[in-house]
């Protein structure tokens, strides 16, 4: 089960006078604890085995997993510009971040992150992923929630924004699920 929140309790971001879009996409693993989930987001260069979209992400800055660390990624748009897109749809378009790692709390199972430079039109990106544990009957499960605060984006609405970022925590969650060995 998946949820989408429109709310802004969720920012971590400092507030300044331009409205910023704000949004939160969740999703609850039955196969997986809080803790394993945990110690994957915390391999901060390594989210390429995991995100469904990203085909390289590597470290260019920093150590993985420490405060400040930059990884750069590079894999496909969330949606292509208005040239690139052909008459039957969206085609991927290839895309590239860098992003810094801002905190990490492994106790509370949370990490933010900014996007520092990308071609993929977003200014002001913060982000934080928060991992929780949801047992239900007895048995270990987890809720990622994943916060996202950015400035609204040119050609695009944030409903869109949101279905995307929830398809991409749906498939992410997944890959993590399935790699981990049975229990």
């Amino acid at each position: 089960m998946n949820k989408l929140d429109l709310s802004p309790s969720c920012s971590m971001e400092k507030k300044d006078s331009e409205p910023k879009w704000e949004a939160k996409v969740s999703t609850r693993l039955e196969k997986a604890s809080a803790d394993q989930i945990f110690c994957l987001f915390k391999d901060f260069f390594g989210l390429h085995k995991w995100f469904p979209s990203l085909s390289t992400s590597y470290g260019i800055h920093g150590e993985n997993g420490e405060v400040g660390c930059i990884r750069y990624c590079t894999g496909f748009s969330l949606r292509p510009p208005e040239s690139d897109r052909t008459s039957t749809g969206e085609a991927p378009v290839s895309v590239w971040s860098k992003e810094r790692l801002m905190g990490i709390n492994p106790i509370e199972r949370i990490l933010s992150y900014e996007i520092v430079d990308s071609n993929i039109g977003f200014n002001s990106y913060f982000s934080t992923v928060r991992i929780v544990p949801d047992e239900v009957d007895g048995l270990n499960g987890c809720v990622i929630e994943w916060c996202i605060t950015v400035d609204p984006v040119e050609g695009m609405r944030l409903e869109d924004l949101i279905n995307k970022y929830d398809a991409g925590l749906q498939g992410m969650a997944k890959n993590m699920e399935d790699a981990l060995p049975p229990s």
